[in-house]
């Protein structure tokens, strides 16, 4: 069999989820508590009917009424626990169930979470986290608000056996009404949490656009857009309200019917002198808890809606994530550290074929660029080479390693990324840099920070290295500086960077180059490039059109070919100065790498 294949089919199964799971000690907790509550609840009636007997005998009612003191104290306090404990189990479980769906989000393929949008997710990791986490409690409630009933019930059987027969024949209606309730929930409720999320992914589309909407003028037209779903939402809302009524309307009516028809039967037994004052008391009791099967609509329907909303959770927790091996890099390789090569290399999109490269090889601590026009197929190759992803067939080496061998620690500390748009995440600069698989030293911090050109804007902020990101606000280049910055603190064999210079002006990029390949000599470096002038100061090119890898070879030598000089058009045409200066024949400053291997570059 195909061992690509094989590891491509256990990448998509995923690793095993992290989440602390809390186990069932929790709802064990809830349960015992619920259900000794619940005993005590049904031994009531019971123990307070046999005092009163003895107080009308003028019998020794003293043992009876201070059990019957004591169970009532004891009730107390086992709800107060199941309070607690309910508090507790929730929380944990909450926490639980966002974990592991936050973990399975971020350790996702990336195209797997394409049909997730923020707003959906927001609501999965926010209301419905909580909804889910409510289930093993309100598991364990609903067992003990179905075994009191059910021991009222056999209680009452032990009381007075006619008056039992009588709640018996009320009782299969309330069972009814209970199952078409939760039926008819199940449904409401899912589409209810499925127009939440669409409404949350409206308003954060609106969120991140302000500017843009409000330069437009459209903001009658987006808050329109945005509150549209409001309408089903409300009808939605109103038939989970209506099936909720009529549950509870239905166990309002019974319950006093059944609890009526119960006493009538036993104040008539009482008369023919078959029933006790006592035991009359005990029936009445008995009677209003046996009827309790319609007060479960209310733990019913939480059970219903945290059940469904779990399942919206567990989708993000079973999204595929890719399986690491446990192989780690050789000390070098042939041609030294570094070298990258893709072998049958295909990647599929909805069934499409979007990249096919074979035999394409970067020298260790070369720099290729990949060209293309949009939808060449430049981000597949990046994300495959970096393994974002794993290709549908073929393999991409390191040094002679497979990608997908390597353990996750291997992987992430010798390959590394930049991005266009980087997250930074929280905290201080310094921090933000320096976060990786292996922490940067301020040493090594700030020679990045350095290189990437950001050290001016940096030193300027109020705490310099130490002021938190989310007290200031950044340019977009000032951003992606900083997401260069980390990208070169922790850079290993090699360094994928898709379009992560996109902010900077030609000038500045170009003394970023210059001090990337100073800091990271050796790095083999793989750039998705844009401009002519990325590609020219590039070790090699790789060309990709349809999908495909056209030619791999210096910029000069393809420059020679129309349809590569035609990828760089709109841009040549836009006025890029330094862009068209390089292109002109404009030689690479001297002591650039570039300028040895490439010379001159003209059209």
């Amino acid at each position: 069999m195909d061992t690509t294949a094989v590891r491509r089919r256990r990448g998509r199964a995923g690793p095993g989820r992290a989440g602390g799971d809390p186990g069932r000690i929790p709802e064990l907790l809830v349960l015992v508590c619920s259900v000794a509550a619940s005993a005590v609840a049904v031994a009531q009636p019971l123990v307070l009917g046999r005092a009163l007997d003895l107080l009308l005998r003028d019998g020794d009612v003293g043992p009876w009424l201070a059990a019957s003191v004591a169970l009532l104290v004891g009730e107390i306090l086992l709800d107060a626990l199941t309070a607690l404990f309910t508090g507790r189990c929730t929380a944990r479980w909450t926490a639980s169930v966002r974990s592991r769906a936050l973990t399975g989000l971020l350790r996702a393929v990336p195209g797997a979470t394409r049909p997730y949008s923020a707003g959906d997710v927001a609501t999965r990791l926010t209301l419905n986290a909580s909804d889910a986490g409510g289930v093993p409690a309100a598991r364990a409630a609903l067992a003990a608000s179905l075994i009191t009933p059910v021991g009222a019930l056999l209680a009452l059987f032990l009381v007075d056996v006619w008056a039992a027969a009588c709640v018996v024949a009320g009782l299969p209606v309330l069972v009814l009404v209970l199952r078409a309730f939760a039926r008819d929930t199940g449904a409401s409720v899912r589409a209810y949490q499925h127009v939440q999320s669409d409404i949350a992914g409206r308003l954060l589309e609106a969120m991140e656009g302000a500017e843009t909407i409000t330069a437009a003028g459209t903001t009658p037209r987006e808050r329109e857009r945005v509150l549209r779903p409001l309408a089903q939402l409300g009808a939605l809302g109103e038939r989970m309200w209506v099936l909720h009524g009529r549950a509870l309307a239905t166990g309002g009516v019974l319950v006093p019917l059944l609890t009526v028809a119960a006493t009538a039967v036993g104040g008539l037994r009482l008369a023919a002198g078959a029933l006790s004052v006592g035991g009359l008391l005990a029936v009445c009791r008995y009677a209003q808890l046996a009827a309790g099967f319609g007060g479960a609509a209310t733990t019913l329907g939480a059970l219903v809606r945290g059940r469904t909303a779990r399942e919206r959770t567990a989708a993000l927790d079973r999204l595929p994530a890719l399986r690491h091996g446990w192989r780690t890099l050789p000390p070098g390789g042939p041609g030294g550290p570094g070298v990258l090569e893709l072998r049958g290399v295909r990647v599929l999109r909805d069934g499409a074929e979007v990249l096919r490269a074979d035999g394409v090889v970067v020298p260790g601590g070369a720099t290729a660029a990949v060209v293309g026009r949009s939808g060449a197929g430049k981000s597949a190759l990046a994300a495959v080479a970096g393994r974002l992803v794993d290709p549908d067939a073929g393999e991409v080496l390191l040094d002679g390693v497979p990608l997908d061998s390597l353990t996750r620690r291997s992987l992430r500390a010798e390959v590394g990324f930049a991005f266009a748009r980087p997250v930074l995440g929280a905290g201080t600069v310094e921090q933000a840099v320096a976060a990786g698989v292996r922490a940067a030293t301020p040493d090594r911090v700030r020679e990045a920070v350095r290189a990437a050109g950001a050290d001016a804007f940096v030193r300027r902020l109020p705490r310099t290295y130490d002021t938190p990101l989310g007290d200031v606000p950044l340019s977009g280049g000032e951003h992606q500086r900083l997401g260069l910055a980390r990208a070169f603190a922790h850079a290993g064999r090699l360094l994928v960077m898709d379009d992560a210079t996109s902010s900077l002006d030609t000038a500045t990029e170009h003394a970023v180059d210059r001090a990337m390949r100073r800091m990271l000599d050796g790095t083999t470096r793989l750039v998705v490039a844009h401009r002519p002038s990325v590609a020219a100061r590039a070790d090699l090119v790789i060309w990709l059109e349809d999908g495909r890898v056209r030619a791999v070879g210096p910029h000069r030598h393809l420059w020679e070919t129309a349809a590569y000089r035609a990828v760089f058009a709109t841009e040549a045409e836009s006025g890029a100065g330094q862009a068209r200066a390089e292109e002109a024949g404009v030689a690479p400053p001297a002591g650039d790498r570039a300028a040895s291997l490439h010379g001159e570059v003209r059209p």
